[in-house]
């Protein structure tokens, strides 16, 4: 499953895009200086979040949605079309997007 998969499966899960689930967390304190922990728990307890799309939570929380390169040469699951996630929910995101829009 690529990265983007994970955001667009915690879209699916609790009915709000990665986004809006950036910006409670922030209202809430949690940024870049978080640990994981507390930002898994939260997940889990509002949302029944389990460990893997929270992970992919934690990193755009507190990375941004960036990421590595690593898996944008590959041919596997894991391939992501951008180097750039898209937070804005999968129902807004472009047919022909690869990342022009954080």
């Amino acid at each position: 499953m690529s990265f983007q998969a994970y955001l667009d499966a915690v879209e699916e899960k609790t009915g709000k895009t990665p986004r809006a689930l950036v910006d409670e967390a922030n209202e809430l304190g949690f940024g870049a200086e978080t640990k994981a922990g507390p930002i898994l728990q939260w997940l889990a307890d509002a949302y029944g979040l389990g460990r893997g799309h929270g992970m992919a939570m934690v990193h755009v929380i507190t990375k941004g949605p960036g990421i590595g390169t690593k898996h944008l040469e590959s041919t596997g699951s894991h391939r992501d079309e951008s180097d750039t996630l898209w937070l804005d929910g999968a129902a807004s995101k472009p047919a022909d997007w690869g990342g022009a829009r954080p």
